[in-house]
């Protein structure tokens, strides 16, 4: 029998992926614009995929879509840093945000991680607040000049 599923993300997928983290970006409504100059942040590439600093997961439906993933970036083991975590704009509201959240949340316990830190979009933060996250202060964004952003942190 067929089940939803979240496993590790193919080398082959990044350009997918990078499409996808706009498409979800693009959600809340964000112009044009803004998400070109997103672009670049939200772009993945093979390496990134393979090299052992990240951990790249990818939720598929019982179709076998693809419909989110996450990065953990485990550079500093003890504090990984959740980099993304995005969701095909169809599937927001239906809980697979909270499965992948889910997910990292158990890969970091499985590394020992104290926690994990992620600097939120605004529409996000209710979100991850209500999963569990605190608010630990503001970080500007990579993408953005001069926008500044929920710092958070989940606490294992």
């Amino acid at each position: 029998m067929a089940t939803n599923i979240i496993r590790c993300a193919k080398p082959q997928e990044a350009s997918f992926l990078s499409d996808l983290a706009l498409r979800s970006k693009g959600y809340w409504g964000y112009d044009s614009e803004f998400l070109s100059n997103c672009k670049k942040e939200l772009t993945y590439n093979e390496s990134q995929i393979l090299s052992s600093n990240y951990s790249f997961k990818v939720a598929e439906s019982i179709e076998q879509h693809i419909v989110g993933f996450f990065i953990l970036d485990f550079t500093e083991s003890k504090k990984p840093q959740l980099e993304a975590l995005f969701i095909e704009p169809d599937f927001i509201g239906l809980g697979w945000g909270k499965r992948l959240l889910g997910a990292a949340i158990s890969l970091a316990k499985q590394r020992q991680a104290q926690c994990i830190t992620l600097q939120s979009d605004p529409f996000a933060e209710d979100f991850y607040l209500a999963n569990g996250a605190k608010k630990v202060g503001s970080k500007e964004s990579h993408s953005i000049q001069g926008r500044f952003l929920p710092l958070l942190e989940i606490c294992l």
